[in-house]
């Protein structure tokens, strides 16, 4: 299935859906319904969709810091002491 908004292929699996109740200025929602509408989606279909990028985005960015740390874990590189102080870095 295509996701009418952003033409990307949506998943459809036999999953739970939650409702829930969101409240929303009447001008904004009137708005979003248009938009909506022009694009041959849903308000519905929207929020998900934003929600589920955020999903996306999350995993993604946890996935990456967990290979961030494995790479710096496997990294032959040391930090050694360093030839400086703090007084010495900040002299004017």
């Amino acid at each position: 299935m295509e996701d009418a908004l952003t033409g990307h292929t949506v998943p459809h699996r036999m999953c739970s859906m939650k409702n829930i109740t969101l409240s929303i200025d009447e001008k904004v929602l009137a708005a979003v319904r248009r938009y909506a509408a022009d694009r041959g989606s849903s308000v519905n279909a929207l929020v998900r969709e934003f929600l589920s990028g955020i999903s996306r985005h999350q995993n993604r960015a946890s996935k990456a810091r967990k290979r961030i740390r494995e790479m710096s874990h496997k990294s032959k590189a040391r930090i050694g002491s360093a030839p400086w102080s703090r007084d010495e870095l900040h002299e004017r």
